[in-house]
């Protein structure tokens, strides 16, 4: 059986620019893992439970706080791991310091015999398009291209260039998604 995430991506715009927070797992292996190991708060459901409950109950789970509003359904992402990862997208505001995840506990150091606990996700962080699409696991940076794409970023750029009567030069990072 396909093992299943479901999480949300919470976005704003600051100035224009799409920023999303990511979380970055928490643990001994990923204690020194920077670019290609964060994630979108997520977690495993099963298929009695709905996508957008799950992610909702993840993220409140991983996160401390419970989120409402209207999510945009972002298209399921499938990692190397073959686990199906669906992702909603939420406009909303989240101050980092508040994170309060759930733990885990694990034999450490290996073949100690001594159990420690660690939390699920050791911090979160709100990054640009661009920083965010690095520190993302690969497949989980499609969701940030989409989500880009959806709330029309990019076109709203060109848009407002050719306004200006100005010819579109460079791409600059913003309009590399």
């Amino acid at each position: 059986m396909t093992k299943k995430s479901a999480g949300i991506i919470l976005y704003r715009l600051t100035n224009k620019i799409l920023e999303v927070l990511i979380v970055h797992p928490g643990g001994p292996f990923w204690a020194k893992k920077d670019l290609g190991a964060w994630s979108i708060p997520k977690g495993e459901f099963d298929d009695d439970e709905n996508p957008l409950d799950a992610a909702i109950r993840e993220f409140e789970e991983e996160m401390g706080e419970q989120v409402s509003g209207d999510f945009i359904t972002m298209t399921p992402v499938k990692q190397n791991s073959g686990k199906i990862v669906y992702a909603f997208a939420l406009e909303h505001d989240f101050d980092t310091s508040k994170i309060r995840s759930n733990t885990f506990t694990i034999e450490w150091p290996p073949k100690s015999g001594k159990q420690q606990e660690f939390p699920e996700i050791d911090k979160g962080e709100w990054f640009d398009f661009v920083i965010s699409k690095q520190k993302l696991n690969e497949t989980q940076a499609a969701i940030v291209d989409e989500l880009a794409k959806k709330l029309n970023l990019v076109e709203e750029r060109l848009k407002s260039r050719i306004a200006e009567n100005k010819k579109p030069n460079k791409p600059s990072q913003l309009d590399l998604f």
